[in-house]
Parts: C-alpha cells; sequence; structure tokens
C-alpha cells in the first residue's frame, strides 16, 4: 500500500514552511530530494537538495534539508566557498558528525579531482586563460596557499605540472632551487608560475611580487624563461605577463 502523503497546501497554515512543518517521512514522493532526482534529472535539483541527499538523515528539530541550507548559508551560500571547507569545519554545524564530515570531504575531493581530469591540456598554452584553466583545476577551491609549476618545452607544450610547496591560509614557502632542479630534470624550455590566493583577492602581495623577480632572475641564469605568474582566487586570475609586471 502507498505511504499517505501531505502536500505543500495542507501545510501552509499560519504561513508556516511546508518543509519545516512535515516530517520528510511524510513529504509527498516527487518533493523529496532523492525521488525528484530520479523522476526529473539532477538538474532540477536546488545545491540545497543536492546536499541534502549526501547528508541522508536529519537529526532532532531539523531534517537533512534544513542541515543543507544551513550549512550553505555560513558560506554566503557560494558553492566556492563551501568546497573550501574541511573535515573540523564542517563537524562544527549541528547534525555533521566525524562521519558525515568525512563523507562530504570525499565528495570535494572527488570532485576536484573530476575537474582536474576534464581539464584538457592543449598541444600548446598560447594564453594566460589556458594556464588559469589548469592551475584552478589543480587549487581553485582550496582553504590553505599552494604554489605550483607548469612546465614547457620549446613548443609550449606541457611537460609536467608540478606542486612545489603548499602553506596556510595566508602564504606558502617558495624555493626557487626546488623549481629549477625539476625543470632541468624535466629538459623544461620554460615555466609558467602558479598560486592561489583563499581570501578570493587576485592582486599579488609584496612577497608574490618579490618571489617572481626571484624565480624570473634565477631563470634567465639558466636560460630558462619564466612566461608568466597566475594568481587564482575563485572564479578570477590576475597574470602578471598580461599586467606587464613580469
Amino acid at each position: 500500500m502507498k505511504k499517505s502523503i501531505m502536500k505543500p497546501e495542507l501545510a501552509q497554515e499560519n504561513g508556516e514552511n511546508y518543509e519545516n512543518r512535515i516530517p520528510m517521512r511524510l513529504w509527498a514522493e516527487d518533493d523529496l530530494p532523492s525521488q525528484k532526482l530520479l523522476l526529473k534529472g539532477n538538474g532540477s535539483l536546488s545545491d540545497a537538495e543536492l546536499l541534502s541527499i549526501i547528508i541522508g538523515t536529519g537529526v532532532s528539530g531539523e531534517n537533512s534539508l534544513d542541515i543543507a541550507k544551513k550549512m550553505l548559508s555560513i558560506c554566503g551560500n557560494s558553492l566556492c566557498e563551501f568546497w573550501k571547507f574541511g573535515v573540523s569545519d564542517l563537524q562544527k554545524i549541528k547534525g555533521i558528525g566525524e562521519k558525515r564530515a568525512v563523507k562530504i570531504s570525499a565528495m570535494f575531493a572527488l570532485a576536484r579531482r573530476r575537474n582536474e581530469s576534464e581539464v584538457i591540456l592543449k598541444d600548446k598554452i598560447t594564453s594566460s586563460r589556458d594556464a588559469f584553466e589548469i592551475f584552478k583545476s589543480l587549487m581553485g577551491d582550496l582553504p590553505f596557499e599552494e604554489f605550483w609549476v607548469l612546465m614547457l618545452n620549446k613548443a609550449n607544450r606541457v611537460l609536467k605540472k608540478v606542486k612545489i610547496s603548499e602553506g596556510g591560509i595566508s602564504g606558502t614557502v617558495v624555493d626557487p632551487k626546488k623549481i629549477f632542479q625539476i625543470c632541468l630534470e624535466q629538459h623544461a624550455s620554460s615555466i609558467i608560475l602558479g598560486h592561489n590566493h583563499p581570501s578570493g583577492n587576485i592582486q599579488p602581495s609584496e612577497a608574490d611580487n618579490k618571489i617572481t623577480r626571484k624565480i624570473k632572475d634565477c631563470g634567465v641564469l639558466l636560460d630558462m624563461a619564466v612566461l608568466d605568474h597566475i594568481i587564482i582566487g575563485d572564479d578570477r586570475y590576475y597574470s602578471f605577463a598580461d599586467d606587464g609586471t613580469l
């Protein structure tokens, strides 16, 4: 026998929200996020509804959709900001224990790897945008800084992507000797530097300017051109080459 269901119009007395008044188990079948996905596809679900499916069940006084909405509201409903949450950050939210935090963190990692695998490395890097797309797939949503280098051959084809260092929210230590040691091993002809600013601010700091000049000077001595340095912040980027400051 099909279970009894309650539609929104039966639960909107006194101006209260349908989802908040009625337990999820009593929702109309086509209103449940999981069933909605099956019936209409994942494109029909909001970010909160998709997240509620991953969360699973709710806790006392809050269903999984309530928890999902609260999680997203904390980061201003920005998925870019939400993707920066670590396991410890997630556990601070009511209803998210260690197991759920680990599950969501694993989802973040899979999404990041999918993005990386989707980046098609062109035969040649022809613009700062090409380099940005690669760097974004590697570190675009990280809550801490990382410094990467693209190593290119004479035709500007990518030979290797290498993470040089990682650090905290405000910076990371970069050793030029490590960069050029790897470059020489790969027989690279030129390189493109890249790092992220978790704050979203893409303007270079004085430290960014200093390390860029230092690496460029080292490259001159080794006859290995530094073509650009890309700073990424969310979906934006700054290019030293485009700005004429390299």
